[in-house]
């Protein structure tokens, strides 16, 4: 058979022509086939997104308890990073805090805002409170909520130095609640919350009861528990920041409480005030004792240690400047116990001075946070016997004898193997070895004398004894 062309179908018959295009009939069939099972292997968006509605929601937990600070501010923005990726219904903070610093604040609510998933904020346990700092993070949240016998409000911002509240002037304060007004209503009115009520918490340094906060659309509502509240929040539609309406669905859904990392855990632990105290004075006892040891190595490396971890903690803590000198002003005085003849005077006024120091080191204007009374006196003691006891070690060790070097010759007892003249030097049997020796007067020989110097390879020697007769 000839081969096909296309220009031939206009002059055969549709006979002559229907076999070629009876086979690429079959063919185009064959690949549609193909391609539509393809099709139906690979998941379409719709269905893809699709699966995950069908599957069980997930809500985090985050708990802030304690003082706003960066390091919990990072663990909050951690966890709600986690909801995000891995797609959760939900993200339920817990909260129970007294306020903290403003900026760590201030970072918790703009990744709140940020936050792809909704956010509630859970005043909890009974007699909780969100105070200051989270008054503003409660009403940041896409759903604010708050237990029975809770708290909230005096959110008034603070100008501390050295852990206390200092006096500003008028022009400074209207700056700074202005300020922190205008932060609240940016956010507070596009969650539809009172924004005037609001306010007088800011200006006022007014609270709130759980219920207060209700009848004043502050907060949305009040549960009794956490699954109650989850409950409750099931099928309920939520006004996000940008203005979209989303629908919860919590049926059935498991709560995934996220802990602390061990760094963020660590790093907690330094900026308790009971910790920084400690530290303090591991770093100073540390390199107080290789400094008066020297070779030792380890107390060294875990004072200095120590002191670099003191100081990172010191820059998030309120240090008081009086209590710190307290305690450096005790640590001379335990040092002068060994040195002057106290009768423990000195070492009584260093203790007190530490105690006093401890207990004003830091003081936050927000809590009564310090280091309490029962490390103080646990850590001041011990740190006093320590000072006190290596002082005097390292006072009764100038008076020792030299025991390795030409110094150690000093006082020794030698003879006179060659008269020792005016002007000129003899020579001294000491220790099996004979030495160059010169003295303020002739010394003839066989007279023993005494080492009073030594100068490089020549000894300073002063007779003990008259020479024997001849």
């Amino acid at each position: 058979m000839p081969p096909f062309n296309a220009r031939d179908c206009t002059r055969r018959t549709r006979g002559a022509c229907g076999r070629p295009r009876g086979r690429a009939w079959i063919h185009g069939a064959a690949l549609a086939a193909a391609l539509t099972g393809i099709a139906l292997a690979v998941p379409t968006p719709a269905r893809a997104q699709a699966g995950p509605a069908t599957a069980t929601p997930q809500v985090v937990r985050l708990t802030i308890a304690g003082e706003i600070d960066p390091v919990l501010a990072d663990y909050v923005d951690e966890g709600l990073d986690r909801a995000r990726t891995t797609h959760a219904a939900l993200v339920l903070i817990t909260m129970d805090t007294p306020g903290g610093l403003d900026t760590a604040m201030r970072d918790i609510i703009q990744h709140i805002l940020d936050s792809p998933v909704p956010v509630a904020v859970y005043v909890t346990p009974a007699g909780a409170r969100g105070a200051s700092a989270g008054f503003f993070i409660l009403l940041s949240a896409d759903i604010a909520a708050m237990a029975p016998g809770t708290h909230t409000g005096a959110a008034s911002p603070i100008m501390a130095v050295g852990g206390y509240p200092v006096s500003m002037n008028d022009t400074l304060t209207r700056k700074i609640l202005n300020d922190a007004t205008a932060f609240l209503r940016s956010y507070a009115g596009h969650r539809g919350r009172n924004v005037t009520l609001a306010e007088t918490a800011v200006t006022d340094a007014k609270a709130f009861t759980e219920q207060e906060a209700l009848d004043g659309h502050l907060i949305d509502l009040v549960s009794p528990s956490a699954d109650a509240l989850l409950a409750s929040l099931d099928g309920r539609s939520v006004t996000r920041f940008d203005g979209r309406s989303t629908r919860l669905a919590l049926t059935g859904a498991v709560v995934t409480p996220i802990d602390m990392t061990t760094r963020q855990q660590f790093l907690s632990r330094i900026v308790q005030p009971d910790v920084f105290f400690v530290l303090l004075l591991v770093g100073v006892l540390g390199l107080y004792v290789e400094v008066t040891h020297p070779g030792l190595i380890l107390p060294g490396v875990a004072g200095a240690v120590s002191l670099v971890l003191a100081l990172f903690a010191m820059h998030l803590l309120p240090v008081s400047l009086t209590g710190l000198l307290l305690v450096g002003l005790a640590f001379v005085l335990f040092a002068l116990e060994a040195y002057v003849t106290s009768h423990g005077i000195l070492a009584i006024g260093g203790v007190i001075a530490m105690l006093i120091g401890a207990l004003m080191l830091i003081r936050s204007p927000l809590t009564g946070a310090g280091v309490g009374l029962g490390v103080a006196l646990g850590a001041t003691l011990p740190f006093a016997a320590i000072v006190i006891v290596l002082m005097r070690l390292v006072l009764r060790s100038r008076r020792w004898a030299p025991q390795t070097g030409v110094e150690q010759l000093v006082q020794e007892i030698g003879e006179v193997t060659e008269p020792v003249a005016a002007g000129s030097a003899g020579l001294v049997f000491v220790r099996g070895e004979l030495w160059r020796a010169v003295a303020p007067r002739p010394i003839d020989k066989g007279a023993r004398v005494r080492i009073v110097r030594v100068d490089g390879l020549t000894l300073h020697v002063e007779p003990v004894s008259p020479p024997p007769a001849a």
